[in-house]
């Protein structure tokens, strides 16, 4: 079970306004007291900007956190907002009593403001890195274990004033911040998929925060940095530290947060590359050109630098609250990979779920497809958001999701969850039709195998002892041909009769299997040969033929079969020695109906080969084949196969 599954999915709201009122409301204060004190600028007004910042900034994500998902990154991120609040408050209400003497209790509020910021700023980048996750700490609580002890050492050096445990663990703290920034790189590259939105600007804004109190451990003068390069460290991570945890926490879809977020770290991304990119170009005017065309060069550069850094930096921004779903095409060709690189449907449709579910951060997908098991990747829970697959116009399954616990789609999502489904409905036509053709090829080869037992029983059980007896006749003609000719001539006649008949059996066969005037000159004529040729044998093969003269070679070549066999059953069993065909030419296709007055047959009774072979030619091409005992008596055999492109005849 992860920490987040463990955790209560209702979030806090009444909590959350708390800790939003609190940290906006001292950040207020303070600076109202800042500018009624107005101070002079310096160090303490830089790092009171940064305070004030703090309390803002995370007292909004916290509260969006914590109202969202009572996790332990929100309140910690709390604490941080509040401290900051009061820190600037340690500042602004010392800075008012030093312009109006007599205010109480100045000294007490202002030693607040070295240490009110350190238990909730120091875990911004020592402990919060190793909580962001879904998944349980393992080795990572270590991390945990090791940056809390260090917030707690660095607020009692600070309590007690103690300047060398201070720079000692100062190094400590820079450190374990790069090295919870560089586990969360790690984690970005190689941890589970559905954890990685986001992880890649925490890293950076952890280094960036860790960096920041680097300035801290300089001797005094070694270095000409002005008096704000430590708060402006700070504030350049704000620009994308507390959206990273946001996005990495909730996953950016609550409310509509896409956009908002996007936006904002777009805006904060912007503003600061533009600022520096001035303050460069201003210096390096300055060093190059006399007077004061520094100022303009700068301006200059950054106008045409606005469209290129914002393009660049909005690219990296959408893949900071949207992950891979920033770029649906990316995803949808790595989906069709799916369909080259799988080796069954099976493979396909569970790689297609799993991908779509990682991608998207969903709880659960659900491929259903009828007539199979459906194909679930994750464990889905309730209110599922359901997508019809339709592949040319036609159904062929269904896809449903369902998300975490309070969380939606949005607009974006379900219009990226729409051009999914559809790569998802050309994989289920796929599998469908790789289905069929699995189920057409398996009737084909036992409608192959009854065939040929059925021929091997005319050759074995016919032609063959007939041929046998022939030849037994031939050798005894030939031993009456010098004793008694009259009986030698006698038995060759008969053995002439017997031959003629089995030519007759032969051509009988060959003709049933697919007669040569199938393919010279149509249906049509096939059945009316098939018909002539019982009429030498007294049997009555009425034709009412109303079908189209082009057809289709496979659909001809089935219709004739399940006449053939039809005709064949009637005479066979029906116990009487006539048949109807008619054939129709509907929209559906070709129609067949061979009926007979007999005897009819039961309904118990067992299909035999040529009952199975008929109705396997039918479902071969898509068709249907039903034979019923008609109350009026007799046998009713009707057939509808679908008709395909007309092939011309030479």
């Amino acid at each position: 079970m992860s920490p987040s599954d463990a955790l209560p999915r209702v979030g806090q709201p009444r909590a959350a306004a708390v800790i939003a009122a609190t940290a906006w409301g001292t950040a207020v204060l303070a600076v109202a007291l800042v500018v009624m004190a107005r101070p002079a600028l310096g160090e303490g007004v830089w790092f009171f900007v940064v305070d004030v910042a703090v309390a803002c900034v995370y007292g909004t994500v916290s509260a969006l956190i914590v109202s969202r998902r009572p996790h332990p990154v929100g309140w910690l991120l709390a604490l941080a907002a509040v401290g900051g609040g009061v820190a600037a408050l340690g500042f602004g209400y010392p800075a008012l009593a030093a312009q109006r003497p007599g205010l109480p209790g100045a000294d007490l509020v202002q030693w607040l403001q070295s240490t009110a910021w350190v238990p909730g700023t120091l875990a911004l980048f020592l402990v919060v890195p190793w909580l962001v996750r879904d998944h349980p700490l393992g080795r990572a609580k270590w991390g945990v274990v090791a940056g809390s002890a260090v917030v707690i050492a660095f607020l009692v050096t600070q309590l007690l004033d103690a300047r060398a445990p201070f720079t000692i663990l100062l190094v400590i703290a820079v450190v374990l911040g790069l090295v919870a920034a560089g586990a969360v790189e790690h984690r970005r590259r190689r941890g589970p998929v559905a954890e990685r939105n986001g992880l890649g600007w925490l890293a950076l804004g952890a280094a960036l925060l860790a960096l920041s109190f680097v300035p801290l451990l300089l001797p005094y003068g070694s270095l000409p940095l002005p008096v704000w390069t430590t708060p402006v460290l700070h504030l350049l991570s704000q620009a994308v530290y507390p959206a990273a945890i946001l996005v990495a926490v909730l996953r950016s879809r609550m409310w509509g947060l896409q956009l908002a977020v996007s936006r904002t770290v777009l805006a904060g991304l912007v503003t600061v590359s533009l600022v520096a990119v001035y303050v460069v170009a201003t210096v390096v005017a300055t060093s190059l050109l006399p007077g004061d065309g520094a100022g303009l060069v700068g301006a200059g550069v950054v106008a045409v630098a606005v469209q290129p850094t914002r393009f660049w930096l909005e690219q990296r921004v959408h893949r900071l609250v949207y992950g891979v779903a920033a770029s649906p095409d990316h995803v949808v060709r790595r989906l069709g990979s799916h369909l080259r690189l799988a080796e069954t449907t099976d493979d396909l449709l569970r790689g297609l779920a799993a991908d779509i579910g990682a991608t998207m951060r969903l709880e659960s997908v659900t491929v259903a497809l009828p007539d199979r098991e459906p194909v679930v990747w994750g464990m889905p829970g309730a209110h599922p958001v359901r997508v019809p697959l339709d592949h040319r116009g036609e159904p062929v399954g269904e896809l449903a999701v369902t998300l975490p616990g309070g969380e939606s789609l949005g607009s974006r999502g379900e219009q990226m969850l729409g051009d999914l489904a559809t790569v998802v409905a050309t994989a289920a036509a796929v599998t469908r039709a790789a289905a069929d053709v699995d189920d057409a090829r398996a009737r084909l080869s036992r409608a192959r195998l009854e065939e040929r037992r059925v021929i091997r029983r005319e050759i074995h059980d016919g032609l063959g002892p007939s041929l046998a007896g022939l030849r037994l006749g031939l050798q005894g003609a030939r031993n009456l041909m010098a004793t008694d000719p009259s009986a030698a001539a006698e038995l060759l006649s008969t053995l002439q009769s017997e031959l003629d008949q089995r030519v007759t059996d032969v051509r009988t066969l060959s003709h049933h299997l697919l007669p040569p005037v199938l393919d010279e000159l149509g249906l049509a004529a096939a059945l009316a040969e098939l018909s002539a040729r019982h009429a030498e044998d007294g049997v009555e093969i009425a034709l009412d033929l109303g079908h189209d003269d082009a057809l289709d070679p496979q659909t001809a070549a089935a219709a004739y079969a399940i006449v053939a066999e039809a005709v064949t059953n009637t005479l066979r069993h029906s116990g009487v020695q006539s048949a109807h065909v008619t054939t129709t030419s509907t929209p559906e296709g070709l129609r067949l109906t061979i009926a007979d007055d007999g005897r009819g047959f039961s309904a118990e009774v067992r299909s035999g080969v040529g009952t199975r072979s008929m109705r396997e030619r039918a479902e071969e091409l898509g068709g249907t084949l039903s034979i019923t005992s008609p109350k009026t008596g007799g046998t009713l055999v009707e057939a509808l196969l679908p008709q395909g492109v007309a092939v011309a005849r030479g």
